[in-house]
């Protein structure tokens, strides 16, 4: 079987308009520079029974996934806790956490000039930070020193859990890619090669769509309809995506069945994946 790439990004601030996501693009741009490609991504608020349920696909799916947001100490983070449930086992401090942790508040007691008092409530708090599911490993936060984590499960798999702050989840992705999975990169080049169909109706191109890919698997047909573009106006986006030593073949098949049916084409476009 072969691993896809999953993300799934927690928060309500999304789901609300209050924040921006940018960890769609950002994970698209990191995995295309491996010559990896995203498969999926779900939303989630901060719903616990519905994370929950997310994270046990996840773990189910056999996949390669990573996780944004909600693994802070706050009550409305609840990442940490939805996965041990999704997984089945106990939470517990773990010891490389804890010694990170101490190491970041004795970094901030000494930037503000007072002594590190470790007992005092607020900081004894601070640890629950690294309160993971049981056999989870850190992700190292280049940061602030607060890591994250990964979880595998039985289905050969493994969800990758990092803050929602951009500026700690990009660098602790890129890591976790590069020392687990550099033996994916650039392991099966994909292309994509498309190009405009002027005044096309989708339903008139159905039938080629479906031959090309029975025809040509495991090459994809895709198609984007456009309505209103300034240049083009009304168009389609039709092209094939897929390994970079079969595409070719489909390309031409597509472009042949466009020709017998007198479609009147555009510019074409041509991505490496």
């Amino acid at each position: 079987m072969t691993q896809k790439f999953g993300l799934i990004i927690v928060g309500d601030e999304i789901l609300s308009g209050k924040r921006v996501d940018k960890h769609l693009p950002k994970f698209i741009e990191l995995l295309a520079a491996r010559g990896l490609a995203l498969s999926y991504a779900d939303y989630v608020g901060d719903d616990p029974e519905r994370i929950t349920a997310t994270l046990q696909r996840a773990f189910a799916s056999g996949d390669i996934i990573f996780s944004t947001g909600g693994i802070g100490a706050t009550p409305d983070d609840h990442t940490r806790q939805c996965a041990a449930r999704a997984l089945g086992v106990q939470l517990q401090l773990h010891p490389q956490a804890e010694v990170l942790i101490r190491e970041r508040m004795q970094d901030m007691a000494r930037e503000q000039g007072t002594p590190y008092e470790p007992e005092r409530a607020d900081n004894v708090h601070r640890l629950n930070m690294g309160v993971f599911p049981v056999g989870a490993h850190i992700i190292p936060n280049p940061y602030n020193k607060i890591p994250g984590f990964s979880c595998s499960a039985g289905s050969g798999g493994a969800v990758h859990f990092v803050p929602g702050f951009p500026v700690m989840a990009w660098p602790m992705i890129e890591w976790v890619l590069d020392q687990q999975y550099p033996h994916l990169f650039h392991r099966a080049p994909q292309i994509e090669h498309s190009v405009l169909v002027l005044g096309g109706m989708e339903a008139t191109l159905t039938p080629l769509m479906e031959r090309i890919e029975r025809e040509h698997a495991p090459v994809r047909v895709f198609s984007l309809p456009s309505v209103d573009h300034p240049v083009h106006g009304r168009h389609i986006e039709l092209g094939v995506k897929g390994p970079a030593a079969v595409v070719p073949a489909a390309w031409v098949d597509l472009c042949a069945g466009l020709h017998s049916i007198g479609a009147k084409v555009g510019p074409e476009l041509v991505r490496n994946l």
